[in-house]
Formats: structure tokens, sequence, C-alpha cells
């Protein structure tokens, strides 16, 4: 059965969570942390996301934001393929750097974004990295000196944070440190990093049955928040659910974007469907793929599906592309 979509409407407050293959670390030094959070910069611009927290470990990162018009599908691919191809060139290695899929649970706006941030933005001081608060406010690899104003950035959303706690800028830092110190030593919060209902069970049917029985569906673990906010995501996602089921009716969708692409290739579209390897269809491939996972926001499994090659193989060539355009 194929992987269902994420929850992911635009405008949500996600908890993003990512981890190394088998623990491993995705950060082996300062310029790697710095390229990625380049990228992190970068990439919430162009897709209008807004990013509210956010701390990168050794072996994991965790984000905060409210994801743009497109969702938060699209960003993740090409912050997460980006930088995964540059890590690999760099340290001349192959295969996956991140552990499966990045784990995302929308929350409710109100009653958790506060904590959240706090949450995040304590990680190095729990894991050590730092040794105490004043070190923290010095730690360059989270949104935490942000917020304290010792570091500025024009893509985080430091006002907007700072607003929860006071409308002047001094009260409003004087209140969120007395806010992260009364929180530093709650230790790690499973309730605030979830884990996933919708795979455990088998998919969205299971999850969907629910609503016809008697048991509440307000423990669902990708959705942090009370009865009626996750009643509000479930019902949202139900659409979104339904679209996809259309995709399979009829004539599917992506033909005419790939008729066109191929055509301006200079290729006929059976070679490329049938897996043709020539160059002028592997190039053609290629852009087709990029165009799919760039703009719109395609998994790799489901555009190999529609090229004629492997998962692997859509892979190599998005991130061959992504990186010849940052070149």
């Amino acid at each position: 059965m194929p992987r269902q979509a994420r929850l992911d409407a635009a405008g949500d407050l996600h908890h993003v969570m990512i981890r190394g293959t088998e623990g491993g670390p995705i950060f082996q030094d300062d310029k790697d942390r710095e390229d990625f959070r380049s990228r992190l910069a970068q990439i919430s611009k162009d897709t209008k996301t807004r990013i509210v927290a956010w701390a990168l470990m050794n072996n994991h990162v965790h984000l905060l934001m409210f994801s743009g018009p497109q969702g938060i599908s699209k960003f993740m691919r090409r912050l997460l393929s980006g930088y995964a191809g540059w890590y690999n060139r760099k340290y001349h290695r192959s295969g996956h750097l991140f552990q499966n899929r990045y784990k995302s649970i929308v929350c409710e706006e109100e009653a958790y974004l506060l904590e959240l941030v706090r949450y995040i933005h304590l990680n190095p001081l729990r894991a050590a990295v730092v040794k105490d608060m004043e070190e923290l406010d010095r730690y360059p690899w989270s949104g935490h000196g942000i917020l304290t104003g010792g570091r500025e950035s024009d893509w985080q959303e430091r006002d907007y944070v700072l607003r929860q706690f006071a409308e002047t800028e001094g009260k409003a830092i004087k209140a969120y440190r007395k806010f992260m110190e009364e929180g530093k030593d709650q230790g790690r919060r499973n309730d605030l990093i979830g884990g996933g209902l919708v795979r455990s069970m088998g998919g969205w049917s299971q999850v969907l049955s629910l609503r016809g029985t008697k048991e509440k569906i307000g423990h669902d673990a990708r959705i942090l928040g009370g009865d009626d906010f996750v009643g509000k995501v479930l019902k949202e996602a139900d659409k979104r659910l339904r679209r996809q089921l259309r995709w399979g009716e009829g004539r599917n969708p992506l033909d005419p974007v790939i008729k066109r692409l191929c055509k301006e290739g200079g290729i006929e579209e059976g070679e490329l469907r049938n897996g043709g390897k020539r160059g002028k269809v592997s190039e053609v491939r290629a852009k087709i793929s990029f165009y799919l996972s760039r703009e719109r926001g395609m998994p790799f499994a489901e555009i190999a599906r529609h090229v004629g090659v492997c998962t692997s193989a859509v892979a190599k060539a998005v991130q061959s592309l992504d990186s010849s355009t940052r070149s």
C-alpha cells in the first residue's frame, strides 16, 4: 500500500524532527551546520515558510514552523535532499543520510506554540552541548540567541514569538528568559514529540474508521491539540485524501505535464516511461523529476512510477540538478 499524504495544510504549525540514519551524525563540523542553516534560511524565504524555532544537534534537528502556501512537503524535500547531496559529496559517501521520513506533528498554536519554542531551544542544554543558559545565549545553532537579541536574522519569526510575551522588546525578552529558566529542568517531553498513529494503524482508512465508533480520536499522535482541533485537522486531511484518491480515476493529471516536457526535450514519451537510458532521455527524465519534486512536492517513489526508473535514480537526478542550480 503506498504511503499516505501527511497532515499538511497551508498555515499549519508543525513540529518537525529529522534524525540521522541509525542515530548517526548529520553534522561533522560547523561548516556543515552553516550550510544547513543557510539552506533553511533561503528555502523558508522561497516557500514562505515561517520558522518559529529551530535547533541543530549532532545527529538530529528540531524545527517549529508555519507551513507556506504549498505545505511543508516541498520545503522539506528541498532542504533535506539538497543538504544530503552536498554532504555526501563532501564526505565521499553514498546512501541515505536521514533516517526514514522526517517526523512532523501538526500542533495547536494557542496551547502549544510557546511550550514547543522552549522545548526546542533548550535542546542544547538538555544534551549538555552547552553548560548553562549564558552559554545557550551564545550558541549559534539554534534560534534562542536570535530571540534574546544576541544574533540577527531576517528569516526567523522573532517578533512574532516575542509578542507572545509582551508588547515592548525589552519586556518581552525578559519574560522569555524567565520562561526558559522555568523550563530548563523539565527534561525530555514525550508529550511534545509524538508518534505516528497512521503508520502504526496501517493507513488513513483505519484512522478515519474511528469516526464511526465511540472511541476518542483526540490521542492521534500526529496531532498535538484538543479534541476540537484534532477533529478539524482530520476533516481537512479527509478532504485531501479524497483528492488524492481521485488521482487514480480516469486520466492521470501528470500526463499533460510529462507530455509537454518530453516534447520540449525532443524525446518520445514512451521511451521515457519504458526506462530508456540514452543521454537525451536521461536528461529529460532528470528535468521532469526535478520539476515534479521541487514544484509539485511529489515523493521520489511516486515520480519513479511515472518516469520509468527506480526511486534511487530519481533521487540522484534531483540531487544532481539541485547542486548544479546552487553552483
